[in-house]
Parts: structure tokens; C-alpha cells; sequence
């Protein structure tokens, strides 16, 4: 699916009292180990836990579905959607992701769609995708470095289709939020000096036709 704005952003959109009450809250809560995919932190082996690690995706998270929090972010979702001229139908947003990343810490190359449908007894998330996803930066950028958010962004150049990664400084400042299709190749790079916060999440809708 080619998309004339592959990501739309807002700078500096949430207050820094509203940011810092999110860190404060889920810093209260039991954090875990980050995995990906579908599978339960439960059901990885000790190895495939180390491999994760090493290769993929080394974060702390905690869920949260607090509703002050999603009344904050829920206009700029569908705000985003509709100025990016995506107009894609999705009808849920799934439990918030407060996401810690330490020194060394990363995620790297990957997209927040699944191969299949949910399977679920739920009706919010059975048979539906990940349409979109959103992150919020939640920290002052004075207190790490590194932890940069990338695309992939495919280019033509010389009629040959090349593949470049783009940083988003625009949402660097605390408070911004960016929006962008689940299907988007992204990663957080690693940071190499104190702590990143974020708060992600993704919109749920039948799949497309």
C-alpha cells in the first residue's frame, strides 16, 4: 500500500504536567520484560527470552487503560488520520503501552502488524488488525540521549527504489506524539544516557478491502 504521508506528527501537543503524572503513575505499577509478537512473556523459554535481548527488543513495560489518559490522546489519533488522508476505519484502541528504556536499551527493526487476524473472544479485538499506531514521548529530552525514533523510507532515485532510514527529531520535544500505519518498518535506537519514556498503542479495525 503505497501512502503520500507515511507518518503525521504533533509537536509538543501534551502538557509536561500530564506527561510527567503518566511516568509517575506507571513507575508505581510492576514492570516486565518487553517481548513482541502475540506470544505471552510466560511462554518464552529462558533462551528464546536471551535471544529477544540480544537481537530484537530490550525495553521494561506495563500496561495501563487508564481513561484520562486515553481522552487526552484519542483526538490526535483521529485527528491524524483524517489530515494524513488516510481515512482508515478502525473502531478500538488497545491497552496503553508505558515502555521504559535504560541505558543500552533499544527495539529494533520491526512493524506493529501481525501476519493474521486476533484471534480472541473479545469482540474489540477478534478477527481485527492493527491499523495504526501512535507513540507518545513522554520524557524531557534532558534527561537521555540516544533512544531516536526511525522509519524506513523507501525513495526513488535514478528509477531505482532505495531504502532509507529517517529520524523524527519533531517529536523529540516531551509532549509530542506521532502517528503512523501499523504496517510502517520503524525502531528505537539505543539509548546511551539515562531514561526514555513513551506510551504507545495501536487502533484495531476489521481488515482492509
Amino acid at each position: 500500500m503505497e501512502l503520500r504521508n507515511k507518518y503525521y506528527y504533533f509537536t509538543s501537543a501534551l502538557s509536561k504536567k500530564f506527561c510527567n503524572h503518566v511516568i509517575n503513575f506507571a513507575l508505581q505499577k510492576k514492570h516486565q520484560k518487553a517481548v513482541v509478537g502475540n506470544k505471552k512473556l510466560e511462554n518464552y523459554s529462558k533462551k528464546e527470552l536471551k535471544e529477544v535481548k540480544k537481537n530484537t527488543r530490550d525495553s521494561n513495560v506495563n500496561w495501563l487503560q487508564e481513561p484520562w489518559m486515553y481522552r487526552e490522546i484519542r483526538p490526535y489519533l483521529y485527528e491524524a488520520n483524517r489530515l494524513a488522508n488516510w481515512n482508515f476505519d478502525f473502531d478500538w484502541i488497545e491497552s496503553l503501552q508505558f515502555t521504559k528504556y535504560a541505558k543500552n536499551q533499544f527495539y529494533n527493526w520491526h512493524t506493529d502488524a501481525f501476519a493474521d487476524t486476533y484471534k480472541s473472544s473479545s469482540p474489540t479485538h477478534n478477527n481485527k488488525i492493527r491499523k495504526l499506531s501512535f507513540t507518545c514521548q513522554l520524557s524531557d529530552p534532558n534527561d537521555y540521549k540516544g533512544g531516536e525514533l526511525e522509519f524506513v523510507i523507501p525513495q526513488t532515485f535514478k528509477h531505482e527504489l532505495k531504502f532509507s532510514a529517517y529520524r523524527l527529531k519533531e517529536i523529540i520535544p516531551q509532549g509530542s506524539l506521532v502517528v503512523f500505519p501499523s504496517f510502517l518498518l520503524h525502531r528505537v535506537k539505543p539509548v546511551t544516557k539515562g531514561v526514555r519514556y513513551s506510551l504507545v498503542s495501536w487502533a484495531l479495525g476489521f481488515p482492509f478491502k
